[in-house]
């Protein structure tokens, strides 16, 4: 449980670190960028993956699309906590697993039984609930719920490549990490260079020594997720559902306690539907 407990508080601190630098006028965009040096270089060090040669028998279909994915979906996520709020974010994290589970479903042939289905539904509804509908304000604080939605479905998205590598035969899980962090790096510094010759931002220095620090509990979130698996192997839905709700309910005292985020009722009981929804996909 211990892991479990410091994989949640590494998730949400990342959100927390997305938006208190925004406060403090750091470059919340080029912040990001300097999050997968850190992450690449503890993947080395911690995690020690077999270098292997690129050839074109890699899974590079999934490779690419997951290495464009990862800094893109973390732009949404931080777009989303600007303009939408940790909370409402978290949510939308949490709750894209029903992608990947409904994927399962359909395409992979898994089956299980029709009560998950229950939980899926509840699930939608909870995220309907909780991203809410804003009215007046400005034209982005309109479409704030755009970027949540995004997270949603790129997460889960993200969820499903994931499972898919992990699947390939001739290659190490981890040496699949490192390539698809590599490549991260790579559309993450295309991206930083968007910043500062197309939209002409100046660089931030501040934003690489916070980047460094969000780069670290990123990892962390990852390592002591995969430490909590193995050490209650006889246990996932334990392991699935405290991580899930855990970030889900921090997430939310986080958002209300540190940054006074205003939770209208409807977002209130997104966030209980959502509780009640990984309750109901883990042990029904």
């Amino acid at each position: 449980m211990v892991f479990i407990l410091l994989s949640v508080l590494c998730s949400v601190i990342v959100s927390i670190l997305i938006k208190w630098a925004r406060q403090r006028g750091i470059n919340y965009l080029q912040l990001l960028v300097w999050n997968y040096p850190i992450a690449l270089l503890l993947t080395y060090v911690v995690l020690k993956p077999e270098l292997v040669p690129w050839t074109s028998d890699l899974p590079w279909h999934l490779y690419l699309p997951l290495g464009f994915l990862l800094p893109f979906i973390f732009i949404c996520i931080a777009l989303s906590i600007r303009y939408g709020g940790i909370v409402k974010t978290e949510v939308a994290q949490r709750l894209s697993l029903f992608i990947p589970l409904i994927a399962a479903y359909l395409w992979m042939n898994e089956q299980f039984l029709p009560q998950k289905f229950v939980g899926i539904a509840v699930g939608l509804v909870a995220i309907v609930f909780s991203i809410g509908w804003q009215k007046g304000g400005s034209g982005h604080e309109r479409s704030y719920w755009v970027f949540p939605l995004l997270v949603f479905v790129g997460m889960g998205i993200i969820d499903i490549i994931f499972k898919q590598i992990a699947q390939h035969d001739g290659i190490t899980y981890m040496s699949s990490l490192w390539i698809v962090f590599v490549l991260a790096l790579f559309f993450a510094l295309l991206f930083l260079l968007y910043l500062l010759f197309i939209r002409k931002e100046r660089f931030d220095g501040k934003a690489v020594g916070y980047g460094a620090i969000l780069g670290l509990f990123n990892f962390g979130n990852i390592v002591f997720y995969m430490k909590a698996h193995r050490a209650l192997p006889d246990s996932p839905s334990l392991v699935f559902t405290g991580m899930n709700i855990g970030v889900i309910a921090v997430g939310a005292l986080a958002g209300v306690l540190l940054f006074r985020e205003k939770l209208s009722i409807y977002n209130k009981i997104g966030v209980f539907l959502a509780i009640v929804s990984v309750l109901l996909i883990a042990f029904l």
